[in-house]
């Protein structure tokens, strides 16, 4: 003990509390206010994502992953300001990231389809879609996948990386939809009695509320075919049962007026081996 020079270390000591204190005294204030600005930030944010209608489940997911990211920065700089070395945690955190992306590449990309369905909606639980070369309605949307329920009650799982990065039909977005048939008549039937027939069928019915400005074109002259294109908007809740409804009632009424309804056929011609023609 005879060798502790007391007054050599408390001037040691306050060299150091001079150096220190106020970088100490500095960080811990950057800290405090750091905080209450990243719950500002993180509060405006909440905000607007649940003005914007995102799915509840998404919101405080988000900003859970935004409020870590920002104090995890936050942290940093204040280390930095009290003189601890943060290049090689940064280096460190980098490398981790990285690895960690690589490995969980492709559910990152779901996750960020998801994400981006969740803010954006290009659909929603109920509509009826088109992608990934399906056509069902949407039951779930997870952050990761979508699952769909098609006509024959199956369910589909579709990833949300593709789901999203590739065309996507949406059948429910409008409230009506256009409801369209091609009618193949002979070349021998009139057409004007075929196109009276066609009026008389699809644009008597109520639910074509375009009744009254009916769309009805010869569309092709067909191989074997005469072919009428015919148009209708109606009330999506109408849409199938108009479709199938009209085509089986423009069968009954062609056979009632003597309208035929051609099919393909094929003349085959058998020739003689001394090439004396084709044989009756």
């Amino acid at each position: 003990m005879e060798n502790f020079d007391l007054a050599s270390t408390l001037e040691t000591i306050r060299e150091y509390a001079i150096l220190y204190v106020p970088k100490l005294l500095l960080a811990i204030l950057t800290l405090i206010v750091g905080m209450w600005v990243i719950g500002k930030i993180i509060s405006g944010i909440k905000n607007t994502l649940t003005k914007r209608d995102v799915d509840p489940s998404l919101v405080p997911f988000l900003t859970g992953v935004l409020k870590a990211v920002f104090v995890v920065m936050l942290i940093i700089s204040v280390a930095g300001m009290i003189g601890i070395a943060t290049t090689s945690f940064i280096a460190v955190l980098g490398a981790a990231g990285l690895a960690i992306g690589l490995a969980l590449q492709g559910s990152l990309a779901n996750f960020a389809g998801g994400v981006l369905i969740l803010i954006l909606k290009p659909f929603k639980v109920g509509d009826v879609i088109e992608a990934q070369g399906v056509i069902a309605s949407v039951t779930e949307i997870q952050i990761f996948h979508t699952v769909l329920k098609s006509y024959d009650n199956k369910t589909i799982i579709i990833p949300n990386g593709p789901l999203y990065n590739d065309k996507i039909i949406n059948y429910s977005t409008e409230p009506t939809r256009k409801v369209e048939w091609i009618f193949g008549v002979g070349y021998d039937d009139d057409i004007d009695k075929v196109k009276q027939v066609i009026k008389d069928v699809v644009f008597s019915d109520e639910r074509i509320l375009d009744r009254d400005t009916p769309y009805l074109k010869l569309a092709e002259m067909a191989d074997s075919s005469v072919n009428f294109k015919v148009r209708g908007l109606v009330n999506q809740a109408d849409f199938w049962d108009i479709y199938f409804e009209k085509q089986e009632a423009i069968k009954k009424a062609f056979d009632a007026n003597g309208i035929s309804i051609p099919f393909p056929q094929v003349d085959a011609h058998l020739f003689s081996e001394n090439g004396a023609g084709p044989k009756a």
